[in-house]
């Protein structure tokens, strides 16, 4: 009964995502990233791309730690800046545009930028991430997590007094049996 339930959702899902104009991004529109420590959030994370601004991943990262930025919001100069060189960021919506946020942590040396969103129970809506007005450019990616994902990763680091998880990045669920996959239990997929 599991599996046939499980497959139900799926093609549920698959229906949903795929087959309704206006109602959600496109699976290919998503990407997916996996924590690997701490255990406690070892779940796979939804994320989505910035719209027309930011890089593409060419390389898949085994692991590669996640570092919260310092601030937050990335606007400006970071306190831990040299923690985020090679590494992917984790950065929190707000004070500055998408853009800004992912230049500042391209110009640290990041691979990457992960922009949660400030709504800390946000766990259902994504964000189209787009360009500001500055005709400014980023060559790194840059992704949009949800508020309620990001909360729970910073929340997580700091009951474990970390500078950072370890992510494996992107990862291909499309390989992964539906009743095999860990994501968030606060999430619906």
């Amino acid at each position: 009964a599991g599996r046939g339930a499980a497959m139900l959702l799926w093609l549920w899902l698959w229906l949903c995502v795929c087959c309704c104009p206006g109602r959600g991004l496109r699976i290919h529109e998503y990407l997916y990233f996996q924590v690997l420590s701490p255990g406690d959030i070892r779940y796979i994370f939804t994320a989505t791309p910035a719209k027309d601004f930011g890089g593409v991943f060419n390389t898949r990262y085994e692991q590669i730690h996640l570092v919260p930025a310092d601030p937050p919001e990335a606007c400006g100069e970071l306190n831990n800046g040299v923690f985020i060189q090679d590494q992917i960021a984790l950065v929190e919506r707000g004070g500055c545009s998408f853009l800004s946020k992912t230049r500042v942590i391209q110009e640290h040396g990041g691979r990457a930028v992960i922009i949660a969103d400030n709504a800390y129970d946000n766990d259902s809506f994504y964000i189209e991430m787009i360009q500001d007005s500055s005709r400014r450019t980023a060559d790194i990616p840059a992704l949009f997590l949800l508020g309620r994902d990001g909360y729970m990763i910073r929340r997580s680091l700091e009951q474990h007094g970390l500078p950072w998880a370890i992510i494996s990045i992107p990862v291909n669920v499309t390989s992964i049996p539906t009743y095999e996959m860990m994501q968030p239990p606060w999430t619906f997929w």
